[in-house]
């Protein structure tokens, strides 16, 4: 048996391919829009890919399992569980509990794990080659490694009315009735890690085990003495800030996703025809820089996206497709880094990527507004707003400011003040960048705190105070308006 994971560090997000390698007959579960690697993998290892599938409607990415069927004439199989409100609105091969789906001597057994979503599954897999016994769970985002999947996201993101508690006692059954069931030695692949949104303490490892989660994770203690009360308290506790762009992703993931088809080499455009557009709005340039340079000078209203490793993930918090109809010129090097880039906003939903430019000479020009740390104490009435998470928020901030999450800004505008000043912040500086041009672009006056909420820190502990005083009080606090 294959089995490989392939992991986008964009989205904190892994997929797995499973091959059969007597028959040469392989199966993806949970791909990403950009196919290209998965029909890579399989050519090397000369296999053809036969089946596609995937665990639940995802929120924070938009799924391949429609584009690689369509690529590769596959079957398509997708959940039946979780009632009428949560099948899905597409054609395909449909997945009971203890359902299965056999690749020449690998068997994957569907298992409804129900809690992070109503019609969550995890796959069970048996090599029959070596064993009759399952040695392997594609788990989702059931159980990661060292969490579970959240079981908020309906409420953050898909308009759900406390549907948080169900699911939490749905994921206390699935574990006690399902993932407990499994032998010690099942390992266990996740299809997430560090850094995503979708649990609020994932580890870094690719995989753990059925023993390994019975004998460490943070909710065996729960389950062993039957505490579904304690469990649900401390699930829901503390959870991160989910993206207001995954209520996109939850619809468009239910409904199916557009397939896009072969997609042709991005074009070099020519400056004076994006300068055009630019003027007259039919247009909106990347600028995929360092903030550095993008502080140094930019192109009037664009948008910044300063980490080309998390272009899917801040791409969609400053371009919104449902709303904006401008087709997006790229800021890069040549035609195959401009490819890339896209690759990474396909994963988002965001296709309207027209070409690309190696240079912004010539284009509208725009220098952002930026303030010092000291500025600030003579900025007047001004908006003070940081951008960060609700937990950095909570372990210090700068007095006055208000928070609202970078991935939430370009929804929530008329929370914000269009005739003051808001000058905005996150830690270090760069998801503060994309945050900022976002409501630019928006008609907002912006300017950015120079070196974010570490560059006053440093210079608030320079200041003459007191002893002892924590750093979030620490300075003088502007004068600053509230955000609604």
């Amino acid at each position: 048996m294959l089995l490989e994971r392939i992991y986008d560090h964009d989205l904190s997000q892994a997929s797995y391919l499973l091959g059969c390698q007597k028959t040469g007959e392989a199966i993806v579960v949970d791909p990403r829009r950009d196919i290209q690697e998965y029909l890579d993998l399989a050519a090397r290892n000369g296999m053809r890919i036969t089946a596609v599938t995937e665990t639940h409607i995802h929120a924070d990415y938009l799924s391949g399992s429609r584009e690689l069927a369509h690529a590769t004439d596959a079957i398509l199989w997708v959940s039946a569980e979780g009632g009428p409100d949560w099948q899905y609105g597409f054609e395909a091969e449909r997945l009971h509990d203890r359902d299965t789906i056999a690749l020449g001597n690998i068997t994957l057994q569907a298992l409804h794990t129900p809690g992070h979503t109503p019609e969550h599954l995890s796959f069970l897999v048996t090599d029959g080659t070596v064993t009759t016994e399952p040695g392997y769970l594609l788990s989702g985002d059931f159980v990661f490694a060292g969490d579970l999947g959240r079981p908020d996201l309906l409420d953050e993101a898909a308009g759900g009315v406390d549907t948080r508690f169900e699911g939490a006692r749905q994921l206390f059954a699935s574990l006690r009735d399902v993932f407990l069931t499994l032998p010690d030695h099942v390992q266990v692949f996740p299809g997430h890690g560090a850094g995503s949104p979708c649990g609020k303490a994932l580890g870094a490892l690719p995989s753990t085990s059925v023993g390994y989660e019975r004998l460490y994770s943070w909710w065996r203690r729960h389950l062993a003495a039957g505490d579904e009360r304690g469990f649900i308290h401390e699930l829901l506790d503390g959870q991160p800030d989910a993206h207001a762009y995954f209520g996109r992703m939850k619809h468009q993931n239910r409904q199916g996703p557009e397939v896009m088809g072969p997609r042709a080499a991005l074009a070099e455009w020519d400056i004076a025809t994006v300068a055009a557009g630019l003027d007259n709005g039919s247009l909106v340039l990347v600028d995929t820089r360092p903030v550095e340079a993008v502080h140094r000078g930019t192109v009037r209203d664009a948008l910044s996206l300063p980490n080309p490793g998390k272009v899917a993930s801040h791409g969609a918090w400053a371009y919104d497709p449902e709303q904006d109809s401008a087709p997006i010129v790229l800021l890069a090097e040549d035609g195959e880094k401009a490819h890339r880039l896209w690759d990474h906003l396909v994963r988002v939903g965001i296709d309207q990527v027209v070409g690309y430019v190696r240079s912004i000479e010539g284009l509208p020009s725009s220098t952002p507004l930026r303030l010092s740390p000291a500025d600030l104490d003579s900025a007047g009435h001004v908006v003070l707003l940081d951008v960060r998470s609700k937990g950095e928020f909570a372990d210090g901030h700068i007095p006055g400011a208000r928070q609202l999450n970078a991935g939430k800004v370009l929804w929530n505008q008329d929370a914000l003040p269009r005739q003051r000043v808001i000058v905005t912040y996150c830690q270090t500086g760069i998801r503060n960048s994309v945050a900022a041009s976002a409501l630019r672009r928006a008609g907002f006056t912006i300017a950015e705190l120079e070196g974010s909420y570490a560059g006053w820190q440093a210079w608030a502990s320079r200041s003459p105070e007191p002893s002892g005083t924590p750093v979030h009080d620490a300075g003088r606090a502007p004068t600053a308006e509230p955000v609604a």
